[in-house]
């Protein structure tokens, strides 16, 4: 047994598709983290660390946040990386715990949008975005990425059905969610029926924006259940925007991760994998090694859409919603929740093992940043 640190607590506000008047993004942020603190059993003032993201806290920053709740702390870390911030802090945060820099972290990721929120957002993203894209009307990554969507399909054979299974299991996952934006079972042909947005994607290819937070409590000597950090990995510009998108830069590390982790991808109990299109979610299957890229249709067909193998039991971003910066975070905090064995009538039985990953950050064409980390469930 690890005498290392632990995951103790995970937090998660609803997924709000249209928050109440007065619904700001600090409040949901300190909501998430009383939330992770109750679930840990710990209180405020035994938080020493604190790392934060968001895009909408703006001008407010991690360390005015701590200061909105009270804590005093040895460790602060602030993060923008949207898909992969969550990933990224917690990186961070396992060595500032092995290092003796805190003794109790908390990480939490949340944004609040309204639709001009989200407009300005998407429109002034980066300077790609705001200098080259915006001008031309691709208001956002829907148009990239239907054109990744396109290219995928085209070297693999899925079809817009396959896709379609994967969003149908991951809304029968999130039924199971009481945070998740859309718990309605969804057929195929509803699916299919969907408006499209940009060819081949529809209305229900496109992650829902929500307003949210989700937070996790990390102890350097942690007391009874915890989850710990088997192993790591990040790639960030790894083809410098000249690849095609269909391969993330979880790929050039995915060999070192199962590695060092000792395990390795058939022996994953629970996966959380960003999904912000399912194209996505299929691209870092392959990466990660838990999907034959020669037979795409098939393994979705067998492993996805009968839900034999447990990917985004929350039902991932796609049913769960998109609350910025907290998109990250809600795949990671499943698996955790999962291990910690507090996932409710979701819970995969006997759930020791389980692999999450970030992904994001869009540039000119597709997601500069991708990140994985390997967890394993660890008793008392």
């Amino acid at each position: 047994m690890s005498a290392g640190p632990g995951i103790v607590g995970v937090g998660e506000t609803p997924a709000l598709r249209h928050p109440e008047p007065g619904c700001d993004t600090a409040t949901l942020i300190a909501q998430a983290v009383r939330l992770a603190l109750d679930d840990a059993g710990l209180r405020p003032a035994e938080v020493d660390g604190l790392g934060l993201a968001s895009f909408t806290l703006r001008p407010d920053r991690a360390i005015d946040m701590a200061w909105r709740l009270g804590l005093t702390l040895d460790w602060c870390m602030q993060d923008e990386m949207g898909g992969a911030s969550a990933i990224n802090m917690l990186r961070h945060a396992w060595l500032a715990l092995q290092a003796g820099q805190a003794r109790t972290i908390v990480l939490v990721a949340g944004d609040h949008f309204s639709g001009a929120d989200f407009a300005d957002l998407v429109g002034r993203y980066n300077r790609s975005a705001q200098d080259y894209l915006s001008p031309l009307g691709c208001a956002g990554p829907n148009p990239l990425f239907a054109m990744l969507t396109q290219r995928q399909m085209a070297r693999t054979g899925l079809r817009r059905e396959d896709y379609g299974a994967l969003c149908v299991a991951q809304r029968a996952w999130a039924a199971d969610n009481p945070n998740a934006a859309y718990r309605q079972p969804l057929t195929l042909a509803q699916y299919l029926a969907a408006p499209l947005v940009a060819a081949p994607l529809g209305r229900l290819d496109c992650v829902p924006v929500v307003s949210g937070a989700c937070a996790l409590v990390l102890q350097a000597r942690p007391q009874g259940v915890r989850v710990t950090l088997r192993a790591s990995g990040a790639r960030y510009n790894a083809d410098q925007q000249e690849g095609d998108g269909l391969v993330t830069g979880i790929a050039g590390f995915a060999p070192a991760l199962w590695a060092q982790a000792g395990l390795g991808p058939d022996e994953m109990d629970v996966i959380g994998v960003y999904d912000d299109y399912p194209a996505m979610a299929v691209a870092q299957l392959c990466d990660l090694g838990l999907a034959p890229a020669d037979d795409l249709p098939g393994f979705i067909a067998r492993r996805i859409a009968t839900r034999e193998l447990p990917v985004n039991t929350a039902g991932g971003q796609l049913s769960a919603g998109q609350a910025g910066t907290a998109g990250g975070m809600h795949g990671l905090a499943e698996v955790a929740r999962q291990l910690l064995g507090r996932a409710g009538a979701r819970q995969v039985a006997g759930a020791r093992h389980g692999v999450a990953t970030g992904y994001g950050m869009v540039q000119l064409r597709y997601g500069m940043c991708a990140n994985a980390a390997v967890l394993a469930r660890e008793d008392a």
